[in-house]
């Protein structure tokens, strides 16, 4: 078969490695599973033997916890599909970093979803970026660091840098300290991500901002400015929660 791609399993339940590699015979033909490993350390010794394109990797595991894998590495020239029952924070640190995860018990669409994400290593250029961001975001209870995808390349921002999102259309722009970004992403994401992070509010339906950036407030003209001389809207109907939320800041 063309472009047949090669892969590694990692988890230390041997019958999960099973699972895994029977549903990838089953319903991933592009895919030729080489070995399945059981630790950190084996695995880094089979993926620097045998040169695998995707490596299927469990996060909770003896000794080593899966993400460690990448800082055993110069150069990450392998593409990672991590496996995990973490729970819905972890979830979000695998989103925000742009990685592809599969959750257990593992489901086949999801499974072929993540497949077909997957090139041959000669088309691709592969950056660790990624796998840095989770590997921070995965220390602390809160979420520091998320990757940015613009042109092809990915990028790592501090969340304390973000001065605000705007919506653009599908597309959101995230204004920061140093750079402003415009992403695939729509403002619901963001949202989303930083649900729990009391220092973002939605102001208005094409805004979110950063509190620690907020330099001024107009009640009249409904506008807040910030840090970079950007000024966001206020929506009316926002006006009151959005007073209230300065209050308990």
């Amino acid at each position: 078969m063309k472009n047949l791609l090669t892969a590694i399993i990692v988890d230390d339940e041997e019958s999960a490695r099973n699972v895994l590699s029977n549903l990838i015979t089953r319903f991933c033909p592009e895919i030729k599973v080489l070995t399945s490993c059981s630790n950190v350390l084996d695995a880094v010794k089979e993926i620097k033997r045998h040169k695998p394109d995707v490596v299927f990797l469990d996060i909770e595991m003896p000794n080593y916890a899966g993400y460690e894998l990448v800082s055993f590495f110069e150069e990450v020239n392998f593409d990672i599909i991590f496996v995990t029952a973490y729970d819905q924070y972890a979830i979000k640190a695998f989103e925000i970093s742009a990685v592809d995860y599969l959750l257990k018990p593992i489901e086949i669409e999801r499974l072929k979803g993540a497949v077909k994400k997957l090139v041959p290593k000669s088309k691709s250029a592969i950056s660790d970026t990624r796998y840095k961001a989770l590997t921070e975001n995965l220390k602390t209870e809160e979420l520091t660091k998320i990757v940015i995808s613009q042109a092809g390349l990915h990028e790592i921002v501090a969340v304390k840098d973000i001065i605000a999102i705007e919506a653009q259309e599908s597309y959101s722009c995230l204004y920061t300290l140093t750079n402003k970004f415009l992403v695939s992403r729509n403002l619901k994401h963001y949202e989303t991500i930083f649900l729990n992070n009391s220092s973002f509010f939605r102001t208005h339906k094409s805004w979110i901002i950063n509190y620690p950036h907020l330099n001024k407030f107009s009640k009249s003209k409904l506008e807040i400015g910030l840090a970079g001389n950007i000024t966001a809207k206020l929506s009316k109907y926002r006006k009151i929660a959005f007073e209230e939320y300065l209050i308990q800041q």
